[in-house]
């Protein structure tokens, strides 16, 4: 909200000037007062004011006309959302849940149903559908807010935001996980074979649901309160005003920081090596389409969370005064926060197809899931597009 200062009350020292005419009045009047009260009553003293007549000449209306209101210091209008949208908005969570919940429950079925040992890239990806499926659960909680308030409490308010701050941590550390994976196979072979790749991945999941439940404690900082906009109650970060500013700027710093920029900084060199290496080297066919599917998830979160990102910046640098801004600003970038945060939520239901219509294993491997429960009918599978190079390499996923 934009500050402003109210104009005050008018200083005395603003008030017209008095003549010294008007004071001889008062006096003359003082003194004809005394002599009326001698000659009517001896006993009455002859010390006396007539306040009333002085009241009537002092008391006047302070009338500035030139003074106009600056536009700059008035308070913003809140931004409000329309009954149409937000209706449209609970639809879409809504479609989206439907969406998510059974496409990552698939992805889960199908990745943990393998009858060799997981590769790393494979394990990675099996986390990353569970952290989906965590930001999916919250969906059905913000449908009903944008609509109706949160109608869940306070307790709850702080649990669903711990949830999807998790989810949001660990996804992004899973996709940073596997591009350092990727990289380590086919660019340094020699050294990823004489590890125990996989018994490092199961410790490296580990601490990546440590560190994303660490990331994501500051959610209890949220709180169930009445907006000051709105009748309705919201689900929202609340601070004591004292230090609102600083707690603001340290949790927004470390979300852009270690939940994007940091990740981002190790994401983009190691697929930038590892497309280059997998260009120049005999065979890299079968490879690379098995990249084009860790690149193709790479690129969906990005589209989806960087908006967000860029946009929380913003707002970071409006709160924090770093960037002035007018009140056309501040409502523009309410207004690309709600649908930006819409936006990345999207991206839990975007694995799943990504898989289906990129991966061809994995559509292999779900014919023969959905073979074995007998949805489908037994029919041959072609092993012309199994790769004859090492799973380590290819990843029997992807």
């Amino acid at each position: 909200m934009c500050n402003h200062t109210s104009p005050g009350p008018p200083h005395p020292a603003s008030s017209p000037p008095r003549s010294s005419e008007t004071i001889a009045s008062y006096s003359a009047k003082s003194n004809e007062t005394k002599e009326d009260s001698t000659m009517t009553d001896p006993n009455t003293s002859s010390f006396f004011i007539d306040f009333g007549s002085l009241y009537e000449e002092l008391n006047f209306t302070y009338n500035d006309s030139e003074f106009t209101l600056n536009p700059n210091t008035q308070p913003c209008n809140p931004f409000t959302i329309p009954d149409a949208l937000t209706i449209a908005v609970s639809a879409f969570y809504i479609l989206i849940f439907v969406l998510a919940i059974p496409g990552n429950l698939v992805v889960g079925l199908v990745i943990s149903r393998s009858k060799q040992a997981l590769p790393p890239s494979d394990l990675y990806l099996l986390h990353l559908a569970v952290a989906d499926l965590l930001l999916a659960v919250t969906l059905p909680f913000w449908a009903i807010s944008v609509t109706q308030g949160w109608v869940f409490g306070d307790a709850m308010c702080k649990i669903i935001t711990i949830i999807q701050e998790l989810s949001f941590y660990s996804s992004i550390l899973f996709l940073t996980c596997i591009s350092m994976d990727r990289y380590m196979v086919i660019v340094r072979a020699m050294e990823a074979r004489r590890a125990n790749r996989q018994l490092v991945s199961w410790g490296i999941c580990a601490s990546v649901w440590c560190v994303g439940a660490l990331l994501s404690l500051p959610g209890l900082l949220n709180s169930a309160y009445t907006s000051q906009s709105s009748s309705h109650t919201v689900c929202a970060e609340k601070y004591d005003p004292k230090s609102a500013d600083v707690w603001r700027l340290v949790t927004r710093i470390l979300r852009h920081t270690l939940g994007f920029l940091i990740p981002l900084a190790i994401m983009l060199p190691c697929y930038g090596v590892t497309i280059k290496r997998l260009l120049h080297i005999r065979g890299g066919f079968q490879r690379q389409r098995a990249m084009r599917v860790i690149v193709f998830v790479v690129v969906a979160f990005l589209l989806c969370w960087t908006p967000y990102h860029v946009t929380v910046m913003v707002d970071t640098f409006f709160r924090s005064k770093i960037v002035q801004y007018k009140c056309q600003e501040r409502i523009a970038v309410d207004q690309a926060m709600f649908a930006t945060q819409s936006l990345g939520l999207l991206h839990s239901c975007i694995n799943p197809v990504l898989y289906a219509f990129v991966g061809e294993k994995f559509r292999r491997r779900l014919q023969q899931f959905l073979k074995k429960m007998g949805v489908l009918e037994r029919v041959s599978v072609s092993r012309s597009s199994k790769s004859s190079l090492s799973s380590e390499i290819t990843s029997t996923f992807m």
